[in-house]
């Protein structure tokens, strides 16, 4: 296998092009797709034409409609071509005949049959605490969908091997298809286009190519792509390359998924937590593509870290007539901390406290100490509450005429919150979640470190070898690390940072086992180590499982009262991520991670209008540049005898709530949505 590459520097001889035609509407019957008469080098490929089943694997997304249409742009063909600008202009003329139906855009207009998957947890009597509170705080929170924008646009090559593909479909042997595709979860794609074609899935090669920052958005999108191609060169019998355009990968590529959050807490004359229910309602979009997974990752966001005796949580994940929904950067637990952290934060509000020390009170977690010290946030907070309380007593004594637009000094706040991130699926598909890594000590004393997990994320690998390296006193130049589908195991995905916090005990567990066998058994040593989830998917046996990394973020930002743009002044984090081999390395991945969430909860602001995303929005898109990076601060907790944690998803989980936060106390007005514009600012000041 190969060094990965980017899969757009791939060209092949004789390569055909191929290009998607797309559904017109949002739901309805397709009759027919309609085509100009082909040359012989151009094809049309439907869904009849598919030699095998006609969807991926563990999901209800079909690689071509046939029948049903459930979103604008959904795939009805492929049109295969030598030539890519005769290919454009004959998909131009291609009509895709449809009869129309009745769409459902916005889980509020969902019925029963749009619902995909439900939780109803109860524990305690949560009506008892609340009949007894001294007081309730009750809020809605929501947050909005963002586009992953990667550095090279979603597609796939696909060819066929020439001494293979003849051969029967199910017999022995080499692979009979290669796929070539940027994905977190090779063998997603590998097991997808062998079902799609028919094939036994040992006939089918994945190379994986340079997924980048990631973003989860690459975990199953790509099989979907990478089917259409695989389809293609099959029937084609020659190479194909699918790359989407920029506005196709935007406006049809999974979005981080949008949710509504409605929390309440009963509190008694202490202002302790007695009582908690959530009600909650995701968007998955058509199909509905991991419900459970993510239903329950936003789940256990918004029961957050406040402990309470007495629970109810009814929560919905519905399916709806826009493109598919998904992750980003974890599975929905970052939507769920949002809510919970705001709310605590009201909570405190509620109460008249600093919400860092009532967060610690509830928690006394160092985290909190810790961040609170390098952000010098008490002294801030302290002198920004007064600020906001004297700006309130001056309108009300002498109100401006114009509103807050006439004052001249700039308003600050500053916000704080916590989280996790988890480092496993909580559900499983037919791969029944369990997944491998072999290593081998050759004849020559060096090892190799084989899985499917793709080869772009450097810290893995420097974590494996260092692993290997102090187990087995082997230089670390004498050890590789492979990646592939061939004879390589299932690694299962390349996500929540899977790689550094399940498989390295793994490695770690693997190496032991190649030092009690070295000088006893014949090289080479061949040591197969599995992880299996577990049995139940309750809250405890998940940390014990996931290991999750733990964070406390401070954000502090500034507000010009004329044009209403928040200056954010400095994030500050403090991270739990128990072994860190390499600090610098660790920080890079945080902040790239840190702008992320900052671009999803103030910058990134787009949305579905009647099933699409307008194309304004697609023009006027942008994310932060280097010189818009606020002053990032990380510090880190934990040891070097502590096993690795996840972390690169961490500031999703505190970031968003901790700047809505900040930007509530400068207004002086209670914030509850991200992305937060200077629109919604203004509204909220002046309104």
């Amino acid at each position: 296998m190969k060094a990965p590459c980017f899969f757009t520097d791939i060209y092949l001889p004789q390569m055909s092009y191929a290009l998607t035609i797309r559904s017109p509407v949002a739901k309805g019957t397709l009759d027919s797709v309609d085509c100009p008469r082909l040359p012989s080098a151009y094809t049309l490929i439907t869904a009849k034409d598919i030699p095998g089943k006609n969807f991926l694997e563990d999901t209800g997304h079909p690689v071509l409609a046939h029948e049903t249409l459930s979103y604008i742009g959904e795939p009805v063909a492929i049109l295969l071509g030598p030539d890519k600008n005769v290919l454009e202009d004959y998909s131009r003329h291609c009509k895709v005949i449809t009869k129309e139906g009745t769409p459902v855009f916005s889980p509020g207009e969902a019925g029963p049959a749009n619902t995909a998957a439900q939780r109803d947890i109860l524990i305690g009597d949560p009506e008892t605490a609340f009949a007894q509170a001294a007081s309730v705080v009750r809020e809605s929170y929501t947050t909005g969908i963002q586009e992953h924008w990667y550095a090279e646009p979603s597609g796939a090559i696909a060819w066929l091997n020439p001494d293979e593909a003849d051969s029967k479909p199910n017999g022995s042997g080499n692979a009979a298809v290669v796929v070539a595709t940027a994905t977190q979860w090779p063998f997603h794609v590998r097991r997808s286009v062998a079902q799609v074609l028919g094939l036994a899935a040992a006939r089918v090669l994945v190379q994986p190519g340079i997924t980048g920052i990631h973003l989860d958005g690459k975990l199953w999108y790509p099989s979907l792509i990478a089917c259409h191609a695989a389809l293609g060169a099959w029937i084609a019998q020659r190479p194909v390359r699918l790359v989407l355009t920029r506005r196709e990968d935007f406006s049809f590529s999974p979005k981080r998924c949008a949710t509504q959050i409605s929390v309440a807490h009963a509190l008694n004359e202490k202002g302790d937590i007695t009582g908690i229910e959530i009600n909650t309602t995701v968007n998955l979009g058509a199909h509905a593509v991991n419900a459970p997974e993510i239903l329950d990752h936003v789940n256990l966001g918004s029961l957050g870290v406040y402990k309470a005796k007495n629970i109810r949580l009814s929560s919905s994940a519905v399916t709806t007539n826009i493109p598919p929904q998904g992750p980003f950067a974890g599975f929905g637990m970052a939507q769920g901390f949002f809510a919970m952290e705001r709310q605590a934060s009201r909570i405190a509000d509620t109460l008249r406290q600093d919400p860092a020390q009532w967060r610690y009170e509830a928690v006394k977690t160092e985290l909190i100490t810790m961040v609170v010290q390098m952000s010098d946030y008490r002294r801030k907070w302290a002198a920004y509450e007064l600020l906001r309380q004297s700006r309130g007593i001056h309108l009300a004594q002498e109100p401006l005429s114009g509103g807050w637009g006439e004052r001249s000094e700039n308003l600050r706040g500053i916000g704080i919150a916590i989280g996790c991130q988890g480092s496993g699926f909580l559900n499983h598909g037919a791969d029944k979640g369990v997944y491998s890594i072999d290593l081998i000590l050759e004849k020559d004393g060096s090892l190799e470190i084989k899985t499917s997990m793709p080869g772009s994320d450097g810290d893995y690998g420097n974590l494996w070898t260092n692993i290997a390296s102090e187990i087995l006193g082997i230089n670390r130049d004498m050890i590789r690390i492979s990646c592939g589908t061939g004879d390589f195991p299932d690694s299962g995905p390349q996500t929540m940072s899977r790689n550094i916090a399940v498989l390295s005990k793994q490695v770690e567990q693997g190496c032991a086992a190649i030092g009690k066998k070295r000088f006893r058994d014949p090289l080479p040593i061949i040591v197969r180590k599995t992880v299996r989830p577990p049995k139940e998917a309750a809250w405890e046996e998940y940390l014990s499982f996931a290991k999750p990394g733990w964070a406390a973020a401070i954000v502090e930002v500034e507000i010009d009262p004329v044009d209403y743009l928040p200056l954010i002044r400095g994030v500050w984090m403090s991270v739990d991520g128990g072994k860190i081999i390499s600090p610098d390395r660790a920080r890079k991945s945080l902040k790239d991670s840190a702008v992320q969430a900052l671009g999803w909860a103030y910058r990134e602001q787009i949305n579905y209008v009647n099933g699409a995303i307008p194309t304004e929005q697609f023009d006027n898109f942008d994310i932060p540049g280097p010189a818009e990076i606020p002053p990032i601060m990380i510090d880190f907790i934990g040891g070097r005898h502590v096993e690795p944690k996840g972390i690169g998803d961490l500031p999703f989980s505190c970031i968003p709530a901790a700047y809505v936060q900040a930007v509530s106390q400068a207004a002086d007005h209670c914030f509850r949505s991200i992305p937060l514009t200077a629109r919604d600012i203004w509204e909220g000041m002046t309104l």
